[in-house]
């Protein structure tokens, strides 16, 4: 229990339980699993016959989702089954050309290496550039040229937490006519995103992390003007300009961002998303950064002070979102993790060590006793 009934009546977890794993898959609030709840019961008794409030739940949710990235437009936001899809979307739309290259960071999780390595069979390489050094983004710039098409990131890297600054690299990619890729899934509902000030052309993210959704939804930003210059790689009746004209024989793709989805949606995962974003916002995004730039802090300076560990994640507050991951030299971190989850604390083996992750709604008393075990099993 906390002092706040607001998180104590939306997180209900179970005693002694420390969840210090949101960067994988994160519980739901109550809320949440409400809304799924309802959404099933209705279908039980009543099937599909309020189909166009569903349809209206659509629209609040992509509502939602504009506000959470700050994009320009509704239209810009398309709903997708998770990160790998949109960015295979872009990858694989792109009209390449031989000798084209794309630039990304040697830390990224499979999702944002594997669709561009898809692109060799074009003639595209992909340049993987150290990011452990002072300025991560300088080495990022230097590494592109004029055949450059894409600079690919994660805004906060899943293994270390490194976070970057998107603002400069957006800048400079808009400046060189370059195309600005950011997989936002370990930072969005944990810091803010405002897709204008970075100059992001696509942005994509899984709800199940930091936005505390379901597996199987995911938002996607795209920017108005590459939009159009995306060939299409799948198609359905979903995506097309009449898709509610089920007996029109012509069709064209829709020219919003729906043209990314060619079938029909995730209609429990969209109740139950719209719910966990509901939250967020009721609580307020800037207090969901600001408590949880605090609990990390408390958790990286409590790190900092047991004998014998190595913390991987940077120093540098500014450089960190929700991520603080720790190694024992020699130790192997597969067993410490295995420890620590003995013990009811919830935890990953990431970039060779063991990465935690809590979230806004915990407290210092959780965070203690994960040290205190740490501090035991080393």
């Amino acid at each position: 229990m906390t002092d706040d009934p607001f998180i104590d009546q939306e997180f209900p977890q179970a005693t002694g339980l420390v969840y210090l794993n949101h960067a994988a898959v994160a519980p739901w609030p109550a809320r949440a699993a409400r809304a799924a709840r309802e959404f099933a019961d209705e279908n039980v008794r009543l099937g599909a016959s309020r189909y166009d409030a569903w349809l209206v739940r659509e629209q609040e949710l992509r509502e939602q989702l504009c506000r959470l990235v700050n994009a320009p437009s509704v239209d810009d936001i398309a709903l997708l089954k998770n990160t790998s899809e949109a960015i295979s979307i872009v990858a694989c739309g792109i009209d390449w050309r031989w000798g084209d290259n794309v630039v990304s960071t040697d830390e990224e999780f499979r999702s944002n290496r594997i669709p561009w390595e898809a692109q060799r069979k074009w003639g595209v390489s992909l340049r993987e550039v150290p990011v452990r050094g002072a300025d991560p983004e300088a080495g990022l710039m230097a590494a592109c040229d004029e055949r450059t098409r894409v600079l690919t990131v994660s805004s906060v890297q899943y293994g270390s937490g490194l976070r970057l600054d998107l603002a400069r690299l957006g800048a400079f990619c808009r400046e060189h006519g370059i195309l600005f890729c950011v997989d936002a899934i370990q930072s969005l509902g944990a810091v803010r995103m405002d897709v204008r000030s970075i100059s992001a052309d696509f942005v994509m993210a899984d709800a199940h992390k930091w936005m505390l959704g379901p597996e199987g939804i995911a938002v996607f930003y795209c920017r108005a003007e590459p939009r159009a210059a995306l060939e299409l790689r799948q198609y359905g009746w979903h995506m097309t300009h009449n898709a509610g004209d089920l007996d029109a024989k012509d069709w064209r793709p829709c020219p919003t961002a729906a043209r990314f989805e060619c079938g029909t949606l995730n209609r429990l995962g969209m109740a139950a998303l719209s719910a966990s974003l509901a939250l967020l916002e009721e609580y307020g995004l800037a207090r969901v950064e600001r408590r949880l730039a605090e609990l990390c802090a408390y958790l990286f300076d409590g790190l900092r002070e047991i004998r014998g560990l190595e913390i991987l994640t940077p120093a540098d507050p500014l450089r960190r979102a929700g991520i603080v991951t720790f190694r024992v030299p020699g130790d192997d971190p597969q067993r410490l993790q295995r420890k620590l989850v003995e013990q009811q604390v919830i935890c990953a083996c990431r970039a060779g060590g063991v990465r935690l992750s809590p979230h806004f709604y915990q407290d210092r008393q959780q965070i203690d006793k994960a040290l205190e075990l740490i501090d035991t099993i080393i």
